[in-house]
């Protein structure tokens, strides 16, 4: 178990995002927590400056197509099929609240 890291300090974190953990599971969480920190303290000793950094492992290729102006969907028609329509937009009903 990590030395920086107390069951106090735990059951705070534990309290302030609302869990509420038993005695067994708070000893448990520290235990866990305390060997995650350690094993992040043995990452950072590792002497990286030789490591070129990197954002993504395998060569990215754009696959999407590419962009060109295509014929669409009539305006006036897809407006005439919608169940309701105001001032040339859909109408949707509110989510919360509003009787629309």
């Amino acid at each position: 178990m990590s030395d920086r890291l107390t069951t106090d300090a735990v059951a705070k974190v534990a309290r302030l995002a609302r869990l509420e953990l038993s005695a067994d599971e708070l000893v448990t969480a520290t235990d866990q927590l305390g060997a995650m920190l350690d094993y992040f303290a043995e990452i950072d000793a590792l002497d990286l400056s030789g490591v070129e950094p990197m954002n993504q492992p395998y060569p990215h290729a754009n696959v999407l197509r590419d962009d060109v102006v295509q014929p669409t969907l009539d305006r006036d028609e897809v407006m005439a099929a919608a169940p309701r329509t105001e001032d040339g937009r859909f109408w949707v009903p509110p989510i919360l609240g509003g009787d629309g």
